[in-house]
């Protein structure tokens, strides 16, 4: 049997038990504008990291530094708030870094 129809036979199978009635965002339009604003030569991997629910590190870095300035509002002590400030300081050095280096390892695109 071609591996197409076995593919689709599972699929069909899939289907007629229910598995996919449940999705998350069943009967939602598809947005793509994420899909197309991410470069193209980082679509798959930031796929992959999605599907797997892996962020990209500058997503987490750019959490942390939330987290922080959210903490440094809230802190009371001066003693605390000087080093969630020391911790804010070195998370937005390395978002950056991170940042400058991809803007320098980007190849620029040719406008013809």
């Amino acid at each position: 049997m071609p591996f197409e129809k076995l593919v689709e036979e599972k699929i069909r199978a899939a289907m007629e038990a229910g598995e996919f009635d449940n999705l998350e965002g069943k009967g939602l339009p598809l947005n793509l504008d994420e899909y197309f604003a991410t470069p193209e030569d980082l679509r798959m991997a930031y796929s992959v990291l999605r599907n797997s629910r892996v962020l990209p590190r500058e997503i987490e870095l750019l959490k942390e530094i939330q987290s922080l300035k959210n903490a440094i509002a809230a802190a009371d002590a001066p003693e605390s708030r000087h080093r969630l400030n020391r911790e804010l300081n070195e998370r937005l050095l390395q978002f950056n870094i991170m940042m400058e280096r991809y803007r320098h390892t980007r190849k620029p695109v040719l406008k013809i």
